[in-house]
């Protein structure tokens, strides 16, 4: 696959700057703990395979930038 982050690592590690747990984390968006661990797993559940498919054909790797928000987070809502 041509996707150049470890997206596992770097949603672990942003769980942990956010002092948020994945099981909170997927309470947040209406889900699961489990299915977030299963999702960040298996990158292609969170990029389209195709798209994928796409770049590598035409020559390209694919790297995610993560840029912070001004605003932070309302952790409050995360946690409830």
């Amino acid at each position: 696959m041509a996707i150049t982050n470890n997206i596992e690592a770097d949603v672990k590690i942003k769980c942990i700057e956010a002092d948020v747990t994945q099981q909170q984390l997927g309470k947040s968006i209406g889900s699961t703990g489990q299915y977030i661990s299963r999702l960040i797993k298996n990158k292609e559940g969170i990029i389209n395979k195709t798209f994928v498919k796409i770049m590598e054909t035409l020559g390209y790797d694919i790297t995610l930038t993560y840029t912070k928000r001004h605003e932070k987070p309302n952790l409050d809502d995360l946690l409830s």
